[in-house]
């Protein structure tokens, strides 16, 4: 199991203010790269999301987590899905060297942050596998198509709100055409997609946290890596 150095950090222009990234890079030749994107009310820190980090550099994947606009600014309440969602296509056109950095940089009291350019093109012509935890895995289910993608890692999919089945987001997991991993607790209040062909589901122990046993979320993606990158 890989320990998760600190972070390269850099902040990133969007049409609705700089995102920040959290940048580690494989130490071997990049196979891929793995971004994901943290919940509504949380950060990058999640244990879910430092689990499947540490499942995809063992994989030989660059691993960047995306700290949205909203968060940055130090905003607790989440941006509207499309704002969510350009913020997200801003960083991958970023990544992928496809457009220019312009200013902006991480916070100066950061001993790992860098500039974006630094960062700018990082990830051209790799692989890029989109994921996230709850929230974050609904922008990338959504961004999935436009970012060219090759597969989903949902941890804790929010299908529906507690208590509100009617009001589901199936559509926006349904919508990806490329394989998806959804990484589940058993007992999560907001529900939990089911299999497709394309679409594998793994159930856990606990609820949406996905918190009470955090080496399984590990394995989960570990193996759905590595029939990806076999």
């Amino acid at each position: 199991m890989t320990n998760l150095r600190p972070a390269e950090i850099a902040e990133i222009p969007t049409p609705h203010g700089p995102a920040r990234v959290h940048v580690r890079r494989t130490p071997a030749t990049p196979r891929g790269a793995l971004l994901m994107g943290h919940g509504a009310g949380g950060g990058v820190d999640a244990p879910d999301l430092r689990a499947a980090a540490r499942a995809a550099l063992d994989a030989g994947l660059h691993v960047v987590l995306v700290e949205q606009p909203y968060r940055v600014a130090g905003r607790r309440a989440p941006a509207p899905a499309t704002q969510l969602d350009a913020a997200w296509e801003a960083v991958v056109v970023v990544l992928r060297g496809t457009a220019g950095v312009g200013a902006g940089g991480a916070g100066a009291g950061d001993a790992a942050a860098v500039g974006a350019g630094e960062v700018g093109g990082l990830l051209a012509g790799l692989p890029l596998l989109f994921g996230g935890r709850s929230s974050g895995a609904r922008v990338a289910c959504r961004c999935a198509a436009a970012g060219e993608a090759i597969g989903i890692v949902c941890l804790a999919f929010p299908v529906h709100p507690p208590g509100r089945p009617e009001k589901h987001r199936m559509a926006e997991i349904d919508a990806v055409a490329v394989p998806v991993l959804v990484v589940q607790g058993e007992s999560d209040p907001f529900g939990r997609p089911g299999p497709t062909a394309t679409r594998e589901v793994v159930l856990l122990p606990g609820d949406h946290s996905l918190k009470k046993d955090v080496p399984a979320v590990e394995k989960a993606v570990a193996d759905w890596l590595s029939r990806r990158f076999p």
